[in-house]
C-alpha cells in the first residue's frame, strides 16, 4: 500500500491542463470529476471499469488530496446546526 506522499504525488496541477485544476497524473480527469463520481454513487469498480488506466491508488489519491486540502483551509458548512 501506498503511503501518502506517494499517493498525493499521483496529483498534479499544470495551468495547461483544465485551467490548473487537480488532475490524477498522466490523465485529464480532475480530483473534482472523480470525487463527483462517487458522491453520485459510482463505485470503486464502476469508474475503473469505465476510465481504464485509473488505479485504486489513484482513486484514493483524489480523496486523500481532497482531505488534505479541507485540513489546510477554512470551509464554511452549508448549513449551520444551532444546539
Amino acid at each position: 500500500m501506498l503511503n501518502d506522499q506517494e499517493l498525493l504525488e499521483r496529483i498534479t496541477l499544470n495551468p495547461k491542463v483544465l485551467s490548473g485544476k487537480p488532475v490524477i497524473r498522466g490523465t485529464r480527469l480532475s480530483v473534482e470529476f472523480i470525487l463527483n463520481l462517487l458522491a453520485h454513487g459510482a463505485s470503486l469498480s464502476e469508474i475503473l471499469e469505465e476510465y481504464k488506466g485509473l488505479t485504486p491508488d489513484d482513486v484514493r489519491a483524489c480523496l486523500l488530496f481532497a482531505a488534505e486540502s479541507l485540513s489546510r483551509s477554512e470551509f464554511m458548512p452549508l448549513t449551520v446546526e444551532t444546539a
